[in-house]
C-alpha cells in the first residue's frame, strides 16, 4: 500500500506504519498458534511475501485503521474486527485482509471470519496460513463442501500425508452430521490407500457414525500398514473388546511385550484389566506404569484402590503411604485416599488425621466434608456443625450442599425444629433451588407443617414440571393422612409414569391401592418395591397389607427379616407394635 505523505502529519505517517506492521507480523504468529491448537493440516510454513496493491489513503481509510487499532487494543473486539474486515474489502489488501481474518477469528464472528479468510486466501493464494485456518472454520461450521477442492489441493502438495490426515480428522470431530462427515472423508481419502493415519482417520470417523465394523475394518489397515503405531493397536483393540474381550487383552499384552516402554498402551491395557474384573493383573501394570512415573498420585492410589477391592487393605496403605513419602508427589491428593482407605477400615481418628493435614486446593472442599461427617458419626454434632459453619464454599452449589448437610445431621439426631430452621435460612438465601425447596417441604410435613409442605411442593413443581418425586411427595403426604384419596393418587400415578422403576414411587402406589381398598393390586406393587429395594419403611407397608389381607405368618415373615437389619427403625417398630402389641 502507497501512503501520501503530503497530506499527513509526520506523527500519523509512523502510527500507520505501525498498524501497518502489525497488521502483518504479530497477527500470522498468533494466528499460527491458533491453528497449531485446533490442529490444521500442516505445520505452518514461511509466509511468502504477498503482492501489495497500490491504494491511496484516504481520510476514510485512515479513520478505519485508527478505529480498528484503538478498538483492539482497548478491549473491543467486535468493533475492531468489523473495522479491520471494512478496510479488507475496500483496499483488498493481503495484510489488511490477514489482520481482519484474526481480529473476526478473536471475536468468535464465525461468518465475518469465514468472509475475511476467503478474502485472505484469494488475495494471498500461495499463503499456507491462510487455506489452513480457512479449511479448519470450513470444516467445523459443516461446510465440508467448500472445503473439499482445498483440501484436496493441499492434500496433494503435503509430503507428510500422515500428519494432515490426523489433523483433518481432529477438524471433522466436531462436524455434527457424522455419516456425511465419513461418507466425506471416505472419497477425500481415496487416492491414498496406503495411507496408515488414513484409515485410522477413516476408522474414528466409522465408529463416530456407529459403523463399528467398518471402524474396526479400517482400524486393522491402519496397523497392517504401520504395525508399531500406539494409536492403531489400541484403536483396533477398543474395537475387538466390543465381541471378543480376551482376544483384544492378549494382543495388547503381546504389543507391551515387544514395546515395554508404550506407556499409553499400558495404561489402555491395565484400564481394561480393571474393566473385566483382572484385578491382580491390572495391578502389576499399574505398578509397571508407576516405575517409569514414580510419585504419580493418581497411579499409585489406583493401585492401592486395587489392592482396596481385592481386600488387601495394608497393603492398599503401604502403597498410598509410600507415593506419599514421593518427591513430585501430589500430597494433599495422597492424603485425601489415605483419609478414605481409612475411612474403609473404619479407623476414623486416622481418617481424620489425614483429612486435617489438608489446608488448601481442590481437595480442601471434600475434605472438609469428610471431617464434619465422621465428627457426626462419632456423636460430636457440635464439632461437626462448627466444622460445616467454617468451610469456604466456591459456588453456590457448594453452598447449597452446606445446607443441606447441616440439616441431615440436625435431623439424624432428631433434632427436627432447628433442621427446619437451617433449611428455611437456606431457602431464603435461594428461593429456586429444586432440592431445597424439596428437603424443606418434607422437613415442614414431619412437623405437621401440611399447608407450608404443600406449598413448597407445589412451587416446586411449577420450577420442575416433570420432577416425579414433587408429585409422589404431595400425593403420599395424603395417603399417609388418609385424606383426599382420589387426588392423591392421580398425582402418585403421574409420578409413575414419569419414573416407572422408582421404589419409592412404586410403594406410594402399593400404598394408595391399599387405601383405596384393593389390597391384592396393593400387594403386587408392595411386593415389587421391597424387592427394588428392601427399605423399612416399605416392609412396614407391605406387613400392614398383608395383616389385613389375612396373610399373618407372611406380614410377619416380612417384619422380622426387616427388623432384623433395621433395628432401630421407629416407623417399623410402630407398625409391629399395632399388630403385635
Amino acid at each position: 500500500m502507497i501512503f501520501p505523505t503530503r497530506t499527513l502529519a509526520l506523527p500519523l505517517i509512523l502510527l500507520l506504519t505501525a498498524c501497518a506492521n502489525t497488521a502483518q507480523k504479530p497477527s500470522a504468529q498468533e494466528s499460527a498458534a491458533e491453528a497449531a491448537h485446533h490442529g490444521h493440516l500442516e505445520q505452518i510454513a514461511p509466509e511468502p511475501q504477498p503482492n501489495l496493491p497500490d491504494v491511496a489513503l484516504t481520510d476514510r481509510m485512515l479513520y478505519e485503521f485508527l478505529l480498528g487499532d484503538i478498538a483492539a487494543q482497548r478491549g473491543c473486539p467486535e468493533l475492531a474486527a468489523q473495522a479491520y474486515l471494512d478496510l479488507a474489502r475496500n483496499t483488498r489488501d493481503p495484510r489488511v485482509a490477514r489482520r481482519a481474518a484474526q481480529l473476526t477469528f478473536e471475536a468468535h464472528q464465525y461468518d465475518q471470519s469465514l468472509e475475511a479468510f476467503k478474502l485472505w486466501q484469494q488475495l494471498e493464494p500461495e499463503s499456507p496460513l491462510a487455506k489452513q485456518m480457512l479449511v479448519s472454520l470450513q470444516l467445523s461450521g459443516g461446510k465440508l463442501e467448500e472445503a473439499r477442492p482445498l483440501v484436496v489441493e493441499m492434500l496433494a502438495a503435503e509430503p507428510q500425508k500422515g500428519r494432515a490426515f490426523m489433523s483433518l480428522y481432529g477438524l471433522l470431530a466436531r462436524v455434527q452430521d457424522k455419516a456425511l462427515a465419513l461418507d466425506w472423508l471416505t472419497e477425500v481419502a481415496q487416492p491414498y490407500p496406503d495411507v496408515a493415519e488414513a484409515h485410522w482417520a477413516q476408522a474414528q470417523a466409522a465408529i463416530a457414525a456407529d459403523k463399528q465394523e467398518l471402524g474396526l475394518t479400517e482400524a486393522k489397515k491402519s496397523l497392517e500398514l504401520r504395525p508399531g503405531w500406539d494409536l492403531a493397536v489400541m484403536l483396533v483393540a477398543q474395537q475387538t473388546q466390543r465381541s471378543e474381550p480376551q482376544r483384544a487383552l492378549a494382543m495388547l499384552s503381546g504389543f507391551l511385550d515387544a514395546h515395554p516402554e508404550r506407556s499409553e498402551v499400558r495404561l489402555f491395557y491395565a484400564r481394561m484389566l480393571l474393566e473385566q474384573k483382572q484385578y491382580r493383573p491390572a495391578r502389576d501394570q499399574f505398578g509397571e506404569l508407576l516405575k517409569q512415573r514414580p510419585g504419580s498420585a493418581e497411579l499409585a492410589f489406583a493401585i492401592a484402590m486395587i489392592s482396596l477391592q481385592m481386600g488387601e487393605l495394608d497393603r492398599a496403605e503401604q502403597e498410598l503411604r509410600q507415593a506419599l513419602s514421593s518427591k513430585g508427589s501430589d500430597n494433599d491428593t495422597l492424603r485425601f485416599y489415605l483419609g478414605q482407605l481409612y475411612e474403609a477400615k473404619q479407623d476414623w481418628p486416622a481418617a481424620l488425621q489425614f483429612y486435617q493435614q489438608i489446608r488448601g486446593g481442590d481437595r480442601l472442599y471434600p475434605a472438609r466434608l469428610r471431617i464434619a461427617y465422621l465428627q457426626n458419626k462419632q456423636g460430636e454434632l457440635a464439632a461437626a456443625r462448627k466444622t460445616l459453619a467454617g468451610t469456604e464454599a466456591r459456588d453456590d452449589a457448594q453452598r447449597v450442599q452446606l445446607v443441606m448437610v447441616d440439616a441431615q445431621f440436625l435431623r439424624e439426631a432428631g433434632q427436627n425444629a432447628e433442621c427446619f430452621k437451617v433449611l428455611t435460612r437456606g431457602l431464603k438465601k435461594f428461593p429456586e433451588q429444586p432440592e431445597l425447596l424439596y428437603q424443606t417441604a418434607l422437613q415442614a410435613d414431619r412437623l405437621d407443617k401440611h399447608d407450608t409442605f404443600e406449598k413448597l411442593i407445589r412451587k416446586l413443581i411449577k420450577i420442575e414440571p416433570d420432577n416425579a418425586h414433587a408429585y409422589n411427595a404431595l400425593g403420599y403426604g395424603w395417603l399417609e393422612r388418609n385424606i383426599r384419596i382420589p387426588e392423591a393418587m392421580e398425582l402418585v400415578e403421574k409420578a409413575y409414569k414419569l419414573a416407572p422403576d422408582d421404589a419409592a414411587i412404586i410403594d406410594s402406589m402399593g400404598w394408595g391401592y391399599y387405601r383405596m381398598g384393593q389390597l391384592d393390586k396393593s400387594v403386587e406393587f408392595l411386593r415389587r418395591s421391597y424387592a427394588t429395594n428392601p427399605d423399612p419403611e416399605i416392609a412396614a407397608h407391605l406387613g400392614e397389607v398383608l395383616w389385613v389381607k389375612g396373610e399373618r405368618e407372611a406380614a410377619q415373615k416380612v417384619w422380622r427379616a426387616s427388623e432384623q437389619a433395621h433395628p432401630d427403625n421407629t416407623l417399623l417398630r410402630e407398625v409391629i407394635h399395632k399388630f403385635l402389641p
